[in-house]
């Protein structure tokens, strides 16, 4: 599964996800996109799941990119633990992603059959996604369409 090599600091605050994404809304290596319509924390098992829905379908063509990460640790303390005595440890690692976000492309195969994987991929993953094309996002620069 993904996760960081090494990090700065070992734990972290929680943040936001107030906004659109700014970053990494257009479709940059492949030819159709799987684009995330709401925000969420993508957990680093739900992008491998998703990642191998698609090489699955596809089986030996084309070609998939991954373009989140998971960068954010995220603690959590033990079951019937009393309030208190620090923050908890360190349980998974997450992706932030916020709408408009693309987070898979994949290339190298027929229309009907990208659009088919990128379907079972969209089930892995928590959050309520759309399929795009090159085309869509070029026109809209990653408006709704």
């Amino acid at each position: 599964m993904l996760m960081p090599k090494r990090v700065k600091r070992r734990k972290q605050f929680r943040g936001s996800m107030a906004g659109k994404a700014t970053r990494g809304n257009t479709i940059s290596n492949g030819e159709f996109g799987l684009v995330s319509l709401e925000p969420a924390w993508i957990k680093s098992n739900q992008i491998e799941a998703a990642r191998i829905a698609m090489t699955r379908y596809i089986k030996r063509g084309g070609k998939v990119w991954i373009k989140i990460f998971p960068d954010k640790p995220v603690t959590t303390k033990p079951a019937e633990t009393r309030m208190g005595s620090g923050k908890g440890s360190l349980e998974y690692w997450v992706a932030v992603v916020k709408p408009g976000r693309v987070m898979f492309e994949i290339a190298g195969v027929p229309e009907e059959t990208a659009r088919e994987a990128l379907r079972l991929a969209m089930h892995k993953l928590p959050v309520k996604c759309k399929i795009v094309s090159r085309a869509d996002l070029e026109g809209g620069a990653g408006s709704e369409n």
